[in-house]
């Protein structure tokens, strides 16, 4: 039996640390793929409690292992790295308008308080299995064109960092994984456990016209800008045939549209996703919004090359793994402060189909560093047959295989002047992230007391059943 009060004080022990490493990151964001400096510190201060880090070299983040030396699972857990780009928010950097307003510096402070904590001595005590901790870059899909570069360039694949850090192989031998998340929450209400979020694909969408004097030889021209809203105002037409509970989603911005006010722009480039919670939903969608896309460059005659790839899997949260969740959730925040259910649209924290869990907690809550050790460190009761029964689910090899089936049938530019068929699916404001850190460490002390893992037999076949059923959804994709 684990002592709860000893774990809580050995978390105690680094609050300067967990609030030193918020405050730090929150000074200095950066966006996905530019995360050196923030990867930096979080890299000194893993090794400065005597972790072994493997890095990703040419990309920012790293992992690193923390065996029990017993048999059992090996647990995932993750901080991102990378903030968003807002410019009107009064704390984003004055030159780049970076700023961390979805909370990734309380991740990172999360994953280096349960990881200084574990390595306390006792802290393993009774345990079994292995814990990764993750530090990953790039989890929001922005600056498309920044990545498309560095793919071009061969530094990554995928532009999600989950995703590269797959494709890498950093995610082989997890058998779950885990992380939180800050959000807003209804008044009264500490913690919430969704049902999943959308999948995305990105795009990259460039309309390319005839370049002419905009005052004395307008008709020797063809707008690519004029392109390009036409077609935005194409998909924004269908919107009123997306079907609700596909919770479909396009918004996109003009990330180049000419040079001079008296020059026809030859080229109007475009950024955007397709959001959806299903394969079948995405790939529906998005080939109507490329139709779309296409048919509005040939009313204005102009070309347009659409240039599409994988984003995110659509995330649906394991049941059981839920209900592990919340019981360690109100075991802090007390009954009835749970939010349950609820489908999140914007693209998942989770890039991949294994065993997780998204939490959320009020971002204007702080709650104090034992409320929040208590959420992590108080056992919880699920057995491992439950466990393994309910919570089996595709291990990273089987996702890895399917995005490059999917990267296969989408990577390909085309050209379209009148229609196309391409389709691929793919502080001053601090968060409470006390509570986030030790809430995972203790979910992470409860998960690795179960002493049996999955069964390997049963997992290959279920890798086998959803390669197949991926490639049944994708096989008429040109």
């Amino acid at each position: 039996m684990v002592d709860s009060k000893k774990l809580i004080s050995l978390v105690e022990k680094y609050e300067k640390l967990i609030y030193d490493t918020a405050d730090h990151i929150w000074a200095h964001p950066e966006t996905g793929y530019r995360e050196w400096k923030t990867s930096a510190y979080m890299e000194q201060h893993f090794e400065e409690l005597g972790y072994t880090l493997t890095k990703a070299g040419n990309i920012p983040g790293f992992y690193t292992d923390l065996d029990t030396g017993k048999p059992g699972p090996k647990i995932a857990i993750l901080g991102e790295l990378d903030s968003l780009i807002v410019a009107n928010h009064p704390c984003c950097d004055p030159e780049t308008h970076y700023v961390h307003a979805c909370g990734h510096h309380a991740q990172c402070a999360v994953l280096l308080g349960t990881a200084a904590a574990l390595k306390e001595p006792g802290a393993l005590d009774g345990l079994c299995g292995s814990i990764r901790f993750i530090s990953v870059p790039a989890e929001e899909l922005i600056e498309l064109g920044y990545r498309e570069s560095l793919r071009k360039q061969g530094i990554i694949k995928y532009f999600g960092g989950k995703v590269e850090f797959i494709h890498r192989g950093y995610f082989d031998g997890v058998d779950m994984a885990m992380m939180i998340h800050s959000g807003k929450l209804p008044e009264g209400k500490a913690l919430s456990i969704s049902d999943g979020c959308n999948g995305c694909v990105t795009k990259n969408i460039t309309f390319k016209g005839i370049s002419a004097h905009a005052g004395g030889s307008p008709e020797n021209g063809r707008n690519a800008l004029y392109a390009a809203t036409c077609a935005l105002n194409s998909v924004n037409a269908l919107r009123e045939t997306f079907t609700d509970n596909d919770h479909i989603r396009f918004h996109p911005i003009i990330t180049e549209a000419g040079l001079a006010v008296n020059a026809i722009p030859e080229t109007a480039k475009v950024e955007s996703y397709v959001r959806g919670a299903s394969f079948d939903a995405i790939r529906k969608y998005n080939t109507k919004v490329n139709q779309a896309l296409a048919a509005s460059a040939a009313a204005i005659g102009c070309n347009v090359e659409l240039d599409d790839h994988p984003g995110y899997f659509p995330l649906n949260n394991d049941k059981n793994m839920a209900a592990v969740m919340k019981e360690a959730m109100e075991t802090v925040a007390g009954p009835d402060s749970v939010v349950e259910g609820g489908w999140g649209t914007a693209a998942p924290i989770w890039a991949m189909c294994p065993l997780s869990c998204r939490s959320f907690t009020h971002t204007q809550m702080v709650p104090s560093v034992r409320d929040t050790a208590r959420i992590i460190m108080c056992r919880i009761r699920s057995s491992a047959a439950s466990i393994r029964q309910n919570a089996l689910c595709s291990p990273p090899q089987s996702f890895l295989r399917t995005m490059r089936l999917l990267e296969r049938k989408s990577s390909r530019k085309q050209n379209h002047i009148s229609s196309q068929k391409k389709s691929i699916l793919p502080p001053s404001m601090r968060s409470p992230w006390i509570r986030m850190l030790l809430y995972t460490t203790r979910t992470v002390r409860s998960l690795l007391t179960l002493q049996n893992r999955f069964q390997p037999v049963l997992s290959n076949i279920y890798s086998a059943f959803i390669c197949v059923k991926f490639t049944e959804r994708t096989g008429d994709l040109v």
